[in-house]
């Protein structure tokens, strides 16, 4: 059976970024790494490509120049079930990084993350469409999702 990671497009700093990844996540590993060989783009023995894990899911990191760079094209989604854990993830995650809309922040290593309550999507595809839009438009005014006035949204 065939099986698929996600891959992480660094520029020489993908041993900092899985360390960053692998200080706040739990169950999480560095598995294995590759590096550059003689007559390869870059310095021999700096760090081609790192296999980790995070909460057991598995990644990539590809430390592969400056090429191409993240945006938000692609995003990490971080379902979490409590007002805690969004705290806890947002939090880390936004350590030198910024905050963008809607449970959306941009790291440090330029990866965009959606940190959001396993809540949203049952708040958001509720039968009574007015609750629903409701929570949509309160999740519009928001930068980190807060649980509470989600929820407050639909009695409202």
């Amino acid at each position: 059976m065939a099986t698929f990671s996600t891959c992480l497009w660094f520029d020489g700093n993908a041993d900092e970024a899985v360390a960053f990844y692998l200080s706040f996540f739990p169950n999480s590993r560095r598995l294995s790494s590759l590096d550059y060989g003689p007559d390869m783009p870059y310095q021999e023995g700096t760090t081609l490509v790192v296999h980790f894990e995070l909460d057991g899911r598995p990644f990539l990191a590809l430390n592969a120049g400056p090429q191409y760079e993240f945006n938000p094209a692609i995003s990490l989604v971080l379902t979490c079930t409590t007002q805690e854990e969004i705290d806890f993830y947002w939090n880390h995650l936004l350590d030198g990084g910024s905050p963008v809309q809607c449970g959306w922040l941009v790291d440090r290593f330029g990866v965009s993350w959606q940190v959001v309550p396993v809540q949203l999507d049952a708040l958001m595809s509720s039968s009574d469409v007015d609750a629903a839009n409701r929570v949509a438009q309160a999740m519009m005014k928001m930068v980190k999702l807060d649980i509470a006035q989600l929820e407050a949204a639909v009695a409202s």
